[in-house]
């Protein structure tokens, strides 16, 4: 008879998405009190006359079907839109003391924020404030600063193009590059490492080139919960049978079998297609070794095939003319042995070898990664031998093939387009020259984890978050947390309370706007914002529903009372104008970035526009006008490692979960449900340990030996569940894992926080 699992872990077997999918989403109307109006809303979700869903990033197709939303979307959109307040008299009955015993899920849970709010000290809660005092106090606290770049200004990736171009504008005029993104968690990596490789630190294709790609690989994401949209297109490849080749540490359900709830004959007869044509668990950290080791068997079917007559498998027409270091690269892979690839891939060579063959008979290929290659110590080296991987073959610049890094939340790549980079280019500066007759400073600015070592150490005394929970979702959450509270001012633009809300500084002010849903009525009348998705393509959001009360304010507003407040009439910027019709923003951001020309004009085309991608087109906007092949040393082995007892920690999302949004507690697919404080592992990992299933553990972060000061960090208490997972490798969910994680734990390039592999050892739990 079989040990009996963990309270709340069970088996799974049914595939991601059909009727589950439905089911959860009923759920989620259910709970948020919204059953009617919900649905209605669902409809509008990623429609040309809706609004753009606040969730992921993949692209909207030409809207054949009734509706484009998936679950997890379906969860974002009712979160937003839930028909629960929360009122400043909440307060009344609520200490900050009180709500940081709440967990992360019941404090967003209370609903949307109706008035802005400021911190009483001597009460220990929040009292209302009138918009016009709160901007006097945020301008009186960043004018009181000796220097600009003693402030910090962050910004989540759901901020529209609108909002984020204001507060660039804001914010260099102020006189400080400190723009600390969500990007710089996520794919920093990419936007670093691809310029170097091909010139742009965007993806290459688009929804379009999945048509006729005759094979994707899949690297390092789980597209299942965090861009499930993308399994439509996925289950269309795999229909045609094309060859989709997973690389990812667990088996995610979604990349395995889905049925779309959108097929009449799946839900009627509960079948599913398979997706993953081969999965390949590789070990955590073990990317760049499967890539190499991928690279090794091109050259060899190349030599093999050159010997017998043939012209070789390498593009060789689109290596000479396109590109550079070609035999760079071929020595470091020669000087690869495929012992080492093997053991720090948990590969076995005949299976590295087998998707290597699958990419040499490919006409066309597209390669798609998440944070599973880019959060990593070495992740913009991860980055780039991807690029080499599909340059070998010319499979960048071409219809069905090209490089496709997932972005996470909505707008993320539509932030940094408009602006928000702490290291602005000169083009950026003479954009804003020409648009607003002065140049901003071009000194680096910092980047997330350099605005809060910053803020740990002192010399930053203010932060403005344009949404987000940044304290959460930064590593070391001990000194984040402690650096936080030792602010002289601290400014959230939000709709909901989350827990970087309850580290007061000296005056902390909490600021409601309007959320994607929303209708946002200015001086003009309605307005629409726009948004970028993962593929380049730019289109209109216009929310619809009433505004959870009439004291809201657009992003875009309050950056300008902001602004206005801390500035004056500075420079002459015609705040009001702008606020009063989102089109001037959109006229100024035309003049900064000429990519975006006649921008009022084509956002009103059904679906919207695409930038410019040069490297799509194979113009390389690099040093040397070419692409580049680029070797990474070794294989990006982390010394700890190697150590005894040493398993290397991923962190996850669960299903009920988008980054820091924790929508309920259940991670449906890996069996996870009514809890979070669980480590899965191996099973001959536990035994070797003298461990069971079950058993209840405390998590160590082995000690960094570069780092003379880096200090011991637990987690304590989590549930050890058995799981399908290579040996040597753990994983968790964030952030409750944040606390392993050193804030100098990071890729030193792109400055990404290496949450994919954390050095851990574990014990029982006394």
């Amino acid at each position: 008879m079989s040990k009996k699992r963990p309270e709340g872990i069970e088996t799974y077997n049914a595939p991601a998405g059909g009727w589950g999918a439905l089911k959860a989403v009923a759920e989620s109307l259910a709970r948020q009190q919204i059953v009617a109006q919900g649905a209605a809303t669902l409809l509008k979700a990623n429609q040309p006359d809706g609004f753009d869903c606040p969730g992921c990033a993949w692209p909207d197709p030409k809207h054949t079907s009734s509706f484009e939303f998936c679950e997890n979307g379906a969860k974002a959109v009712t979160w937003e839109s839930t028909a629960k307040r929360l009122e400043p008299s909440f307060f009344a009955s609520h200490t900050l003391s009180e709500l940081w015993e709440w967990s992360d899920h019941d404090l967003e849970d209370q609903g949307r924020l109706t008035a802005p709010i400021i911190y009483d000290a001597e009460k220990d809660t929040y009292v209302a404030i009138e918009w016009d005092q709160a901007f006097q106090l945020i301008g009186a606290g960043l004018n009181a600063l000796p220097d600009p770049n003693m402030a910090e200004f962050y910004t989540s990736g759901r901020a529209s193009n609108e909002a984020a171009f204001l507060f660039q504008l804001f914010v260099r005029a102020y006189g400080t590059n400190n723009f600390p993104d969500c990007s710089n968690m996520c794919h920093e990596a990419t936007s670093v490492g691809l310029p170097h490789s091909i010139g742009v630190g965007k993806g290459t294709v688009t929804l379009e080139d999945f048509d006729h790609a005759d094979a994707i690989f899949s690297f390092g994401h789980n597209p299942g919960t965090n861009h499930p949209r993308m399994m439509a297109t996925l289950r269309e490849v795999a229909k045609r049978e094309a060859p989709i080749i997973v690389f990812n540490p667990l088996k995610e359900r979604a990349l395995e079998r889905f049925a779309s709830p959108q097929s009449p004959v799946e839900m009627a007869t509960f079948s599913s297609t398979d997706i993953a044509s081969a999965y390949h668990q590789v070990r955590i950290g073990g990317d760049v070794a499967v890539l190499k080791g991928m690279m090794k068997r091109v050259f060899e079917r190349d030599a093999a095939d050159l010997q017998a007559g043939g012209a070789g498998v390498l593009d060789r027409n689109f290596i000479a003319g396109h590109t550079t270091g070609i035999d760079a690269l071929k020595a470091d892979l020669d000087a690869t042995r495929w012992e080492d690839i093997e053991l720090m891939s948990g590969l076995a060579r005949a299976a590295i070898e087998s998707a290597g063959d699958v990419y040499v008979k490919a006409k066309n290929v597209i390669l798609c990664y998440g944070m599973g290659i880019t959060q990593h110590r070495h992740g913009t080296a991860n980055v780039q031998q991807i690029a080499n991987f599909l340059m070998l073959r010319g499979n960048i610049g071409r219809e069905g093939a090209g490089i496709c890094p997932l972005r996470g939340h909505s707008n993320v790549q539509g932030d940094r387009t408009v602006g928000i980079t702490e290291i602005p280019n000169a083009a950026l500066l003479d954009g804003m020259e020409r648009a607003f007759g002065f140049r901003p400073v071009a000194e680096k600015g910092h980047n997330a984890v350099e605005a809060i070592e910053a803020i740990i150490e002192g010399k930053s005394k203010a932060l403005i978050c344009l949404g987000g929970n940044l304290a959460v979702a930064m590593p070391d959450p001990d000194a984040t947390f402690a650096g936080m509270r030792k602010l002289d001012l601290a400014v959230h633009l939000t709709t909901k309370l989350n827990r970087s809300h309850l580290l007061p500084a000296k005056t902390t002010i909490v600021l409601p706007v309007l959320g994607r849903t929303d209708s946002d009525m200015q001086a003009t009348g309605p307005q629409s914002v726009t948004v970028e998705d993962s593929m380049s393509m730019v289109h209109a959001s216009r929310g619809f529903l009433k505004p959870p009360s009439e004291n809201v304010r657009s992003e875009p507003a309050v950056v300008a009372g902001m602004a206005k407040a801390t500035l004056g009439d500075r420079y002459g910027i015609e705040w009001d104008a702008m606020v009063g019709n989102y089109g001037r923003i959109r006229d100024k951001i035309e003049i900064v970035f000429p990519d975006f020309h006649d921008f009022n004009e084509r956002i009103r085309q059904p679906g919207g526009f695409c930038l410019s991608v040069p490297a799509s087109h194979r113009e390389w906007k690099t040093p040397g006008k070419k692409a580049c092949f680029l070797t990474a040393e070794g294989l990006n082995e982390d010394p700890r490692v190697v150590e005894p007892n040493v398993l290397t920690l991923t962190t996850l999302r669960s299903h009920d979960q988008y980054n820091t949004t924790i929508y309920g507690m259940d991670d449906r697919y890996r069996g996870v449900f009514g809890r979070r404080d669980v480590i899965f592992l191996n099973a001959e990992d536990l035994a070797e340990r003298g461990l069971s299933d079950g058993d209840t553990l405390d998590v160590e972060a082995a000690r960094d030996p570069s780092d003379p000061e880096d200090r011991p960090r637990l987690v304590k208490r989590l549930t050890a569940v058995r799981y399908n997972i290579p040996r040597g490798s753990a994983a968790g969910y964030y952030p409750e894992m944040n606390g392993l994680v050193a804030l100098s734990h990071h890729d030193s390039r792109s400055g990404t926080p290496a949450y994919k592999s954390i050095p851990i050892r574990i014990v029982r739990a006394s």
